[in-house]
């Protein structure tokens, strides 16, 4: 049997993980020969392919990022992109596909099991937004990494006396924000799913200056303020129409500055969440995901999902994993304003 991998969207620590592990055991264990797919969907639409050996994976491990490559191609939105995956899988011999990656991602490789490719889901986002999981890989390091950032600012923020906004990733929940938040110690955590007040906001400023200390605020790169708009880095969208965010961090520093008269400054964390080597805990998932997947494949269950539910890998059917987002709910959100002001 011939597999393809392919990881698709935005990198992020454990994509290396999880190919090892389906490598390994689709080689070991199943007997399969396996093929990378370079940059996402582009790879099989444009039939970029390489044979993927044990020899490929070693070391990867506890690498970031991916050694196949990653691209946001969406083959819906070219002309006959679909047929040209469909001949260029036929081309190489591949049975079967593994596809790594988050909404977008799967949303195509839904799409593409219900017009006849065996292909099964690997869950992937930093966001930790995909219903039908409990976690995604590549969330705890993201939300390590912010927590390492929270800390080492408060030392700079108490010694200037200044307002600091830590901005993180999460365009529609605020999971990075609320766990990162919470383990830091932020005295504001703020996430697209709930709308902040900016009285409200520099209220809480004020207070935290009164009891001799300097505030942290955490934000979702998505929050918004009530009766006010996403805060956009630029016009540009992406072959999925999802439009770049950023600069509400930077916004809301200018704006407490001029309603507190306190000093604020903005950190934007970007791309540094997705870096570098992933957790113990984003290591062990990946390697149980790509696992459970190769088996997935080995059996014949297609157009499922892996999925993590307590402490159990189970199969979800795709369409599951993709259906809505996961976000934060308003009784999770109300644990961490305990701690505002």
């Amino acid at each position: 049997m011939r597999v393809g991998v392919l990881t698709g969207g935005g990198d992020c620590p454990g994509l290396n993980a999880v190919i090892r592990a389906v490598v390994r055991k689709g080689a070991t264990v199943h007997g399969m020969e396996l093929v990378g797919y370079r940059d996402g969907w582009r790879g099989p639409l444009e039939g970029h392919s390489f044979p993927l050996g044990i020899e490929d994976c070693r070391g990867i491990l506890p690498r970031g990022g991916t050694i196949l490559g990653s691209s946001r191609t969406n083959p819906f939105a070219i002309d006959d992109g679909v047929e040209q995956i469909k001949d260029n899988l036929a081309r190489d011999g591949v049975d079967a596909l593994v596809a790594i990656g988050g909404e977008d991602t799967l949303g195509v490789a839904t799409k593409l099991a219900d017009l006849g490719v065996h292909v099964v889901g690997v869950p992937k986002t930093i966001d930790n937004d995909l219903s039908g999981t409990d976690f995604t890989f590549g969330f705890d390091t993201a939300v390590n990494i912010a927590t390492e950032a929270i800390d080492r600012l408060h030392t700079t923020a108490e010694s200037h006396h200044r307002v600091l906004v830590v901005e993180v990733m999460g365009r529609h929940a605020g999971w990075i924000a609320l766990h990162a938040g919470i383990a830091g110690g932020a005295n504001i955590v703020l996430i697209p799913e709930q709308p902040f007040d900016l009285d409200e906001v520099c209220a809480h400023v004020e207070a935290r200056f009164r009891s001799q200390y300097a505030p942290i605020i955490v934000v979702s790169e998505g929050a918004v303020p009530k009766d006010g708009d996403m805060a956009l880095q630029s016009g540009e969208v992406d072959a999925f129409g999802h439009v770049r965010l950023g600069g509400i961090g930077d916004r809301l520093a200018q704006a407490i500055e001029e309603r507190t008269g306190k000093e604020a400054r903005s950190v934007v964390l970007g791309h540094v969440q997705r870096g570098g080597t992933p957790t113990a805990f984003d290591r062990w998932l990946a390697t149980r995901f790509g696992l459970q997947a190769a088996d997935a494949v080995a059996e014949g269950d297609f157009g499922v999902m892996v999925a993590l539910r307590g402490t159990d890998i189970v199969r979800v059917p795709l369409a599951e994993g993709t259906g809505e987002l996961k976000v934060v709910s308003p009784a999770e959100y109300a644990e961490a304003q305990v701690f505002f002001g």
